[in-house]
């Protein structure tokens, strides 16, 4: 059996203020000829299927044309509810869609009751585990009634999956567990840009960290919620978001792990590439270099993280960028020359000083340094008598 891994789909995100409807719509159509070309058996999405709980109604018709496209290319499908989605709204036709091969696992309460999906040597058991809020799944029978954290919930749960596994093994028979969950080991991969799990204790992500060997026990454990692709260990893998989120990633590859189940579990795990519809890239130099020189041409078309070096700030930066790089997303002020700032408070730095020195102060405070030229210092002799003769006159 061919299992093709992917996750963190998040339909509906916005990037920096930019949609990207239409460009997760693109990269998810190359799935089904993935599917066709690698004869894939099995699409699991490990999580964060969509982007908000309540997704638009662009959102949900984009899974439904990829979920369609898949299934017509040949192969099944299961995805599990992320921190992001709806376990609800993503998981209510479920009950019906099993039948056509269409596979959601969004109810905690049914961990330990596997997909089973057979091939040529056998029965594969497709464990699914939701994303488990420690809090809501207190009252479930399996789960300690003391449990604050993901790696107790996660324990517990895969706690019940070895249970079925020893309780269902015969010849043949493998295990593939999908989770969303932060696994130690991952801390190396962007996860600013995915919303935290859980508030304390805080690891990588805003989540507490489940350990590798948690998942001890099954042949193959697909993992959602970090958005670069990592091996934790050779049988437990995240695949990553589907789509750049953060300029952290920018670079980073983008796709899923094809994973070939033989006889006796694993036999073979390859990367298989998803396209990147726009790049992103980070820009750095001065102001007028970013505007003008033409190294950077090529980047034009990229998302655009700008960064400038000159001393002092600029008015309107994101703005004339965009002029050049229309997709400009951040800019960012970090000068290459930075002055030491002062000890002293601020009134003792005002103290004895006449209004032209406090606002010459201001200004080298903060400019990096950068005092007021000869016409802003005309500009504020003018402000400044036009105020003396107002409260004269008052």
């Amino acid at each position: 059996m061919r299992v093709l891994h992917t996750s963190d789909w998040h339909i509906g995100r916005t990037f920096h203020g930019y949609a990207t409807l239409d460009a997760v719509r693109d990269v998810l159509s190359v799935i089904p000829g993935i599917v066709r070309d690698q004869g894939v058996d099995v699409v699991i999405v490990a999580g964060d299927i969509y982007d908000l709980t309540n997704p638009s109604a662009d959102a949900v018709s984009v899974l439904q044309e990829t979920l369609v496209a898949i299934l017509n290319a040949g192969a099944k499908v299961i995805l599990t509810s992320g921190n992001h989605d709806s376990a609800i709204r993503l998981g209510f036709a479920g009950p019906f869609t099993a039948a056509f091969g269409l596979h959601f696992v969004t109810n905690a309460g049914d961990i330990g009751t596997p997909i089973e999906i057979a091939d040529e040597y056998g029965a594969v058991d497709f464990y699914g585990i939701p994303y488990l809020q420690p809090e809501l799944v207190r009252q479930l029978p399996w789960v300690p009634s003391d449990a604050r954290s993901q790696r107790e919930v996660i324990d517990a749960a895969v706690g019940v999956i070895r249970d079925s596994i020893t309780e269902r093994k015969s010849e043949g028979r493998r295990s593939v567990l999908v989770a969303h969950t932060f696994v130690a080991g991952a801390e190396a991969e962007s996860s600013e840009s995915e919303r935290a799990i859980t508030k304390a204790p805080l690891v990588s992500g805003g989540v507490d960290a489940v350990p590798v060997s948690a998942f001890d026990g099954v042949d193959y454990a697909a993992l959602g919620h970090i958005h670069g692709r990592a091996q934790l260990a050779k049988h437990v893998r995240y695949s990553g978001a589907v789509l750049h989120y953060s300029f952290k990633e920018a670079g980073k590859p983008r796709g899923g792990w094809l994973v070939d189940l033989g006889t006796s579990g694993v036999e073979q795990i390859e990367w298989v590439d998803l396209p990147i519809p726009r790049p992103l890239k980070e820009v750095r130099g001065t102001f007028n270099d970013l505007l003008t020189d033409a190294q950077w041409e090529p980047f034009v078309d990229h998302y655009i993280r700008g960064v400038y070096t000159d001393k002092s700030k600029e008015i309107e930066p994101l703005q004339r960028l965009r002029a050049r790089f229309e997709y400009c997303a951040e800019v960012v002020h970090d000068p290459s020359d930075r002055e030491m700032g002062p000890t002293s408070t601020y009134a003792e730095r005002v103290k004895g000083k006449t209004d032209p020195q406090v606002a010459e102060s201001f200004l080298v405070d903060v400019r990096n340094g950068e005092g007021p030229s000869v016409a802003e210092e005309k500009l504020i002799a003018q402000v400044i008598a036009e105020r003396a003769a107002e409260v004269l006159v008052g």
